[in-house]
């Protein structure tokens, strides 16, 4: 895991289209109306899984299904239909659980299991090729080996087709040196028609700056471009934290504030979503942001985003903080666009990841975009 805004007030200037083949939308956000919430009933079984621990979904527009990513037990990912109309979500219907495999045709086991290699976080389908592309965050350890966060690629069905190389920067390594345990490869999102790829990170890599605090500090979160053709790392781009929300209680419980999904919304425009998190205190405090690539420096060759910060950081923008919405918000940690509604907007789901904790819920919310 591990400036409040009026809700109705903040304008962004891009322009709508819709999607035509396999193009990606480019889309107009000036806010997001919240329509509903549903839950799902904690520990509901299905085909022999318990629902829950949902860190990542996505829309497949040509199969009209959902595929939320699970981070729990053998690497899987469930496919779903969301009924909803613009007064809200009718029903979520679970139709099938797949499980990813190894290149030798085994379910890939996750890093709590010993020998195990995955902690999946996002899903999102390459809709032209019908891939799927998910991330893991990998695991730092003293007393036993270290796994690379790392970018998978499989068919729909699970069976194995690679993995992208992990760039150097963010390899697990001896010392304070490369990504931080539980907050590496976070965010994911195909933008360009497809052609790109980006990956976030959740916390700052140890050489490039501290932690969220709760007052404002340099924590620079790496922005990792791929493209997809080649599966190559092309570019990075430094995009900086907010605070942490809230003090945590006692004062030195665990807190934190980092970037849990980034969203396209053009070929250079991301909806980035900040997630924190502070003991004592139920639910998050979530932050959706415009963020704007289009100048940003390319930090590929900097070793340290402390010792030599960016010429020019990723811009960004709030566009809501779902602490104005007055509910309790659980621990979101994906979010996807569904279909457009009937006024041709946009709709924006959101799913929360339950820990398999009875006192937390699995989050199902609905908006609309605002053009």
């Amino acid at each position: 895991m591990n400036n409040k805004s009026n809700v109705l007030g903040l304008i962004i200037l891009i322009f709508v289209t819709s999607y035509s083949g396999s193009a990606q939308p480019t889309t107009s956000v000036t806010q997001l109306r919240f329509i509903n919430e549903y839950v799902i009933d904690f520990g509901h079984p299905f085909k022999g899984t318990t629902l829950g621990g949902l860190s990542g979904i996505d829309y497949n527009k040509k199969t009209d299904t959902y595929s939320l990513i699970c981070d729990d037990d053998e690497a899987h990912y469930y496919q779903a239909k969301i009924y909803f109309t613009i007064r809200g979500i009718d029903s979520v219907r679970f139709t099938d659980v797949i499980y990813f495999l190894t290149a030798e045709g085994q379910r890939i086991q996750p890093v709590k299991k010993t020998g195990g290699e995955v902690d999946p976080e996002s899903i999102r389908i390459n809709v032209p090729a019908q891939t799927i592309f998910w991330t893991s965050e990998g695991k730092r350890s003293a007393q036993q080996r270290s796994i690379d966060p790392a970018v998978y690629q499989s068919k729909i069905n699970g069976e194995w087709l690679g993995k992208l190389s992990t760039p150097e920067n963010a390899k697990m390594s001896a010392g304070e040196k490369g990504t931080r345990n539980n907050g590496a490869f976070e965010g994911t999102t195909f933008a360009d028609d497809y052609k790109t790829y980006f990956v976030s990170l959740e916390e700052p890599l140890y050489q490039d700056g501290p932690r969220a605090t709760l007052t404002p500090t340099n924590s620079w979160v790496r922005f990792y471009k791929y493209h997809v053709p080649s599966l190559k790392n092309v570019a990075q781009y430094a995009y900086k934290l907010d605070p942490i929300a809230l003090p945590a209680i006692p004062q030195n419980a665990f807190s934190v504030n980092g970037v849990s999904e980034i969203l396209s919304i053009g070929p250079k425009s991301l909806l980035v979503m900040e997630r924190s998190f502070s003991s004592g205190h139920l639910g998050c405090t979530i932050k959706i942001f415009q963020a704007d690539l289009a100048g940003a420096s390319n930090v590929s060759s900097v070793s340290s985003l402390a010792a030599t910060p960016p010429a020019k950081e990723i811009q960004k923008k709030l566009i809501l903080n779902m602490d104005d919405l007055k509910m309790y918000i659980d621990n979101v940690e994906g979010f996807t666009f569904g279909p457009d509604f009937p006024n041709g907007h946009k709709s924006l789901i959101f799913v929360s990841d339950n820990n398999f904790n009875p006192l937390q819920k699995t989050q199902f919310l609905l908006f609309e975009v605002i053009p």
